[in-house]
């Protein structure tokens, strides 16, 4: 259910989200606990997986003014294909959508481009097309809100229950003859309580997922404690709501803005017609911005003394806090109740941690998969993590240090259009570039290079590029993400092909190996889908005639020939504790587009 207010100009504005008051089942294959995106999503992808899932969170109601993340890279816009929400997600515009020019770079609103020259800018035409060349998605930029309403309008359709308002109090691992009360079933207990009533009810589930944020009451309860340096100062998210017109608002503002100048430094963006969220900081650790001093830095943002009037406030630090594993037993963490770290990229890498994780939930579940599948939810994403968090804590210390080399230099005042002034806004466009680049290996370069359940090639660890969160380059490479791209003439996938299980790729006419892993498959009980791709350029691209790929869009193996693929499937599904790499046919290197 979502409070909708209609406003002059059309808009609509998904202020308020909320939750069912229902009454979580008594039992259940799955339990997640937090209704916030990571958590939504965790039922949706389990749902397709077709696991027994349920979530329950303390809250009610969630607010777009308290909203998180709004920009979604392509591959995040992928797992929502895969959810079948991304239609959804795209009708849940809060201001119109021609407010998207792209992410500006200014001095303010109505100020100075500080675009480097030669770097892309703005949107597309009317007749054109943005292209990309890792994705077939196009990036989306929606509230959290809007990413909520959709997911929990589309897990209302498929009967999912969700319940607002019922607290965890605690979790019990129960095991044969351990709980009499409750039967001698292995499993986890969780009790409840109601915030209004006080109502207290017991949970049976098998697993438990905490998606219940950085203060995670999962995460405390499993006695998981956290890796990574406090912060040595703070910033604040704040928003402002404007009254009436002003300056750059006429015929339409832009929504997303980089504002550079010498008061504000950090993104202005709009959540709605009348409402944009600006940065303030850094601070010191015991110092809290007064009223003046946020509206102060609103308006240098906006370029103008527009009528502003503060409506929330939020502290963020920019640190990396990590959880120092991802499962405890029964309990699992995604999204932020596993890592927080500075702003940019952590929804979607909690979208991540729920992609990895449900296809392998479903599979032991089901017996096809061993506990070592789980164990392996760790030791892939964590480590992926925590070089993802490493980046974001360096590109934000680049771009301070940038920005306080510029005011050294000095902006001058927007209405200053002499030659020395743009004499000057050219050198602090330089010193703005220094070390940026695009993040195409955050998005893309999603790869698990430490995994028991890889068949990893014998030469593969001494031979990988290293990871660098500027590059990417596609490829077939087992622990890599397998390249998609279209399989017929009417836009299918390859994405829309994978199912649940792995599927087999088969890249040239060569069918020899197909035999050999559908009968293993079959005495597996995995559902095998074999998929014929006879194109030079998939097969350039993957660098071998054969490959599995995983549910979650990974490369567990590539080769020649079906000799192993007993072996290849008991790695894959964990059903082994093998620790040698397998031995592969002959393999050619991915092409390089």
């Amino acid at each position: 259910m979502v409070a909708q207010n209609e406003i002059s100009r059309g808009e609509r504005h998904v202020d308020t989200v909320l939750l069912a008051h229902g009454t979580p089942p008594q039992e259940v294959e799955v339990l997640v606990v937090g209704a916030g995106p990571s958590g939504l999503a965790t039922a949706l992808e389990l749902h397709r997986q077709k696991v027994d899932v349920a979530v329950v969170d303390a809250a009610t109601s969630f607010r777009l003014i308290r909203a998180g993340a709004m920009g979604h890279s392509a591959r995040t816009v992928e797992f929502f294909q895969q959810w079948r929400v991304e239609d959804r997600i795209r009708r849940g515009w809060t201001f119109p959508p021609e407010w998207n020019l792209g992410t500006t770079f200014c001095t303010s609103l109505i100020g100075h481009d500080l675009t480097r020259p030669g770097a892309p800018t703005g949107r597309p035409g009317f007749t054109g097309r943005t292209e990309n060349p890792y994705s077939l998605a196009e990036s989306l930029r929606r509230p959290q809100t809007a990413l909520q309403q959709a997911f929990l309008d589309q897990l209302a359709e498929l009967d999912v229950p969700v319940a607002g308002g019922w607290r965890l109090l605690s979790l019990l691992e129960s095991s044969s003859g351990e709980d009499r009360e409750w039967g001698a079933r292995d499993g986890i207990i969780a009790t409840v309580e109601h915030v209004e009533t006080g109502a207290v009810r017991r949970i049976r589930a098998k697993y438990v997922v905490g998606a219940d944020g950085a203060r995670s009451t999962v995460r405390t309860l499993a006695g998981i404690e956290r890796d990574g340096a406090y912060a040595t100062d703070r910033h604040f998210r704040f928003v402002v709501r404007t009254d009436g017109e002003y300056a750059g608002r006429d015929p339409f503002p832009s929504a997303v803005n980089v504002i550079v100048n010498g008061i504000h430094s950090g993104f202005l963006a709009a959540l709605n017609e009348t409402d944009w969220r600006v940065y303030a900081g850094p601070y010191p650790l015991e110092h809290t911005p007064t009223e003046d001093e946020l509206l102060a830095l609103a308006r240098a943002a906006f370029g103008s003394d527009l009528a502003l009037q503060v409506v929330d406030v939020t502290p963020y630090f920019k640190s990396t806090r990590l959880a120092k594993t991802f499962r405890q037993g029964r309990v699992l963490l995604v999204g932020d109740a596993a890592h927080v770290r500075t702003p940019g990229g952590n929804l979607g890498e909690g979208f991540g941690d729920v992609f990895n994780l449900g296809w392998k939930l479903a599979a032991v579940l089901r017996g096809t998969g061993g506990d070592a599948l789980l164990d392996s939810y760790d030791r892939e994403r964590r480590p992926h993590n925590a070089r993802v968090g490493a980046s974001a804590k360096a590109r934000a210390d680049r771009t301070e240090r940038n920005v306080d080399e510029a005011r050294r230099l000095g902006f001058p005042a927007d209405d200053d259009t002499s030659i020395e002034a743009e004499e000057r806004r050219d050198r602090i466009r330089e010193i703005l570039a220094q070390g940026q680049r695009r993040d195409v290996g955050v998005y893309f370069d999603e790869r698990y290079d430490d995994s028991p359940v890889i068949a990893y090639e014998p030469d593969q660890a001494a031979t990988e590029t290293p990871w660098d969160p500027g590059v990417y380059v596609p490829g077939g490479r087992p622990g890599h993400r397998a390249p998609n791209g279209i399989i017929d003439p009417y836009g299918v996938t390859l994405y829309d092909r994978i199912g649940g299980d792995v599927a087999l790729l088969v890249l040239s006419d060569d069918v020899s190996a197909v035999a050999g892993f559908a009968e293993a498959a079959r005495e597996r009980a995995i559902s095998l889908e074999v998929i014929h791709l006879p194109d030079a350029g998939a097969l350039a691209l993957y660098g071998a005639p054969f490959a599995l790929v995983r549910p979650d869009h990974h490369v567990a193996w590539r080769g020649a020939d079906s000799a192993d693929a007993a072996a290849v499937l008991d790695r894959v599904y964990g059903r082994i504790d093998a620790r040698e790499p397998l031995v592969t046919a002959a393999i050619a290197e991915p092409a390089t587009p």
